[in-house]
C-alpha cells in the first residue's frame, strides 16, 4: 500500500510538471477525499495550489477538510480571496470552525473576511462553546420540521433545504418555540402516505445532549446507540445543532490517542509523530521523566535504609528486581482494566468498593499462584543447598502475595480516586503505578524479612 501511494504521488508530480491538467483531473476525480488529502500532504510544493484548482468545487472542499492544518495553511497562502471564499462557502460550519481553531491569527482574519455574514455569525456562535464540549463539535446545519406538517410537505422541505445540510437522513421535529419534541427519518417519510402527519410519524423519546456536555460522553452515546447523528440542545431544550458520526469518530480517535500517551507518561500532542520536531517530542516527554526519576529516589532511599539487613543476608538483594517487577506488572494490569472501564462508562467512583473487592480476590488468587511457583523454584533451583533456604523462600513468596495484593489495590484505586477529584484517570497508569508499587513492595519485603529472619 505504501509503495502504491508513493508511486501515485510521483505520477501526479510528473504530470503536474508536464502540465497535463486534464489527465490529472481524470485521476483525481476517481479518488476519495482522504486519499487526495494524503497526496497533497506528500507533495506540498509551490504547484499544489494549481493541483487544487483542478478539482471540482465540492470534491476540493471535501478533500481540504481531510488535510492536516499544515497543508491547509500552505494552500490558503496560495489562494486568491475569491478561491478562499469558494472553499469557505463549501465547508460545513463545524468544519470551518475546526479550520479556524487550528490556523494562526492572520489566516483566521482572511478566512472570516471571505465568509458571508450568516456564516460568520454561526462560526462565532460555535466558537463560544468550551473546548471538548458537545457545542464545540456540533454543526448548525440540520433538517428541522414542524409536527403539523404532512409527509409530503416534509419531503418538499428536505428537497428545498437539504442541499446545504450535513446530513438529511434524520430530521428533527420542533414546536413553535424551537424546542425538540421528536425525530423522524427520511425513510419513514418516504414510506408514509402523503397526508400522514409528521406528529404521527415522529418518535418522541429523543436522546439528546446538552451543549456543555463533554465530547467524550457524546462519543460514548454514539457507541452505545449506533446513532448517525445526535441532537444538541440548550438549557431550555431548544435544538441548537447536531453532532454527526464523523465528528464522534474523530473524538474517539483523539481521546484514545491522548489516553495512550498519558498512560505512557507522555504529554498529549495534537501533531502526527513524523511532523513533530525533535524538540517538540522532547518537551512532551521530559516533564514526566523528571517526575518519575525524582519519585524513584524513594526506592533507593528505602533500600539504603535496610543496608544492614541486606549485608547480613546478601541473597535477599537478588530477589528485589523480581519482587518490584511483579508488583509493577500487577498494578499496571489493574489500572489499565479500571481506566478502560471508566472511559467506557462501565464503572464510576461509587463502584469503588465493588471494584476493590473484586481486585482483592483476583490479587489473592494471582499472589498465591505466583508465590507457589516461586517457592518451588527457589527450593529446588535457586536456593538449593543454601542455609535457611526454606525461610528465605518463604520470605520471598509471602512478599509476593502481599505485593500483588497491594499492587492490585493501588492500581485499581488510584484511577477511581483521580476521576473523583477531576483528574484524568489515564495519568494514573503504567509509569506512575509502577513507581508507587516499587516503593511499597520494598517496604513489604523488608518487613516480612525482618519478621521471619529476626533481623
Amino acid at each position: 500500500m505504501i509503495q502504491v501511494n508513493v508511486t501515485l504521488t510521483e505520477t501526479i508530480r510528473v504530470l503536474l510538471d508536464e502540465k497535463k491538467y486534464s489527465t490529472l483531473r481524470d485521476i483525481l476525480i476517481t479518488m476519495k477525499p482522504f486519499d487526495i488529502a494524503a497526496v497533497f500532504e506528500e507533495l506540498q510544493d509551490e504547484k499544489t495550489p494549481i493541483l487544487f484548482r483542478i478539482l471540482p468545487k465540492e470534491l476540493a472542499a471535501d478533500s481540504f477538510v481531510e488535510m492536516d492544518e499544515e497543508t491547509q495553511e500552505f494552500l490558503i497562502h496560495g489562494f486568491s480571496d475569491s478561491e478562499l471564499k469558494e472553499i469557505v462557502d463549501e465547508l460545513f460550519v463545524d468544519d470551518a470552525v475546526d479550520l479556524i481553531e487550528e490556523m494562526p491569527a492572520n489566516v483566521v482574519k482572511r478566512i472570516l473576511r471571505q465568509a458571508d455574514k450568516e456564516t460568520r455569525r454561526q462560526i462565532n456562535e460555535l466558537l463560544k462553546y468550551p473546548e471538548d464540549s458537545a457545542g464545540s463539535i456540533m454543526t448548525t446545519e440540520f433538517i428541522s420540521l414542524r409536527p403539523d406538517m404532512t409527509a409530503e410537505m416534509a419531503i418538499k422541505r428536505i428537497r428545498r433545504t437539504g442541499v446545504d445540510k450535513e446530513t438529511i437522513y434524520t430530521c428533527y421535529v420542533n414546536d413553535e418555540n424551537n424546542r425538540l419534541i421528536g425525530i423522524t427519518t427520511v425513510k419513514d417519510l418516504l414510506l408514509a402516505e402523503d397526508d400522514a402527519s409528521v406528529r404521527d410519524l415522529m418518535e418522541e423519546n429523543v436522546i439528546s445532549v446538552h451543549t456543555l456536555d463533554d465530547q467524550e460522553e457524546v462519543a460514548r452515546i454514539f457507541s452505545d446507540y449506533d446513532f448517525l447523528a445526535l441532537p444538541v440542545v440548550d438549557n431550555e431544550q431548544r435544538i441548537v445543532g447536531i453532532v454527526t458520526i464523523d465528528d464522534a469518530i474523530d473524538v474517539i480517535r483523539e481521546e484514545a490517542t491522548e489516553d495512550i500517551e498519558k498512560m505512557a507518561a507522555v504529554l498529549p500532542s495534537d501533531k502526527p509523530y513524523m511532523r513533530t520536531s525533535v524538540l517538540g517530542i522532547y518537551k512532551k516527554r521530559v516533564p514526566w521523566l523528571l517526575v518519575l526519576m525524582l519519585s524513584a529516589t524513594f526506592t533507593s532511599t528505602i533500600i539504603s535504609s535496610f543496608d544492614a539487613m541486606l549485608a547480613s543476608v546478601i541473597i535477599l538483594s537478588s530477589f528485589i528486581p523480581m519482587i518490584t517487577g511483579s508488583g509493577g506488572n500487577a498494578g499496571s494490569q489493574a489500572s489499565v482494566s479500571v481506566i478502560r472501564a471508566l472511559s467506557l462508562g462501565e464503572i464510576e467512583f461509587k463502584s469503588m468498593f465493588k471494584v476493590l473487592w473484586k481486585e482483592l480476590r483476583v490479587a489473592a488468587l494471582c499472589g498465591l499462584t505466583l508465590a507457589t511457583a516461586n517457592f518451588i523454584k527457589l527450593i529446588f533451583f535457586d536456593l538449593r543447598g543454601y542455609d535457611n533456604a526454606v525461610i528465605i523462600a518463604l520470605v520471598v513468596s509471602l512478599t509476593l502475595v502481599g505485593t500483588i495484593i497491594m499492587a492490585k489495590i493501588v492500581g485499581s484505586g488510584l484511577p477511581l480516586l483521580s476521576s473523583k477529584i477531576g483528574l484524568d484517570p489515564a495519568v494514573m497508569a503504567n509509569p506512575l503505578i509502577s513507581t508507587v508499587c516499587d516503593s511499597l513492595s520494598l517496604l513489604i519485603y523488608f518487613g516480612v524479612a525482618s519478621l521471619l529472619l529476626g533481623l
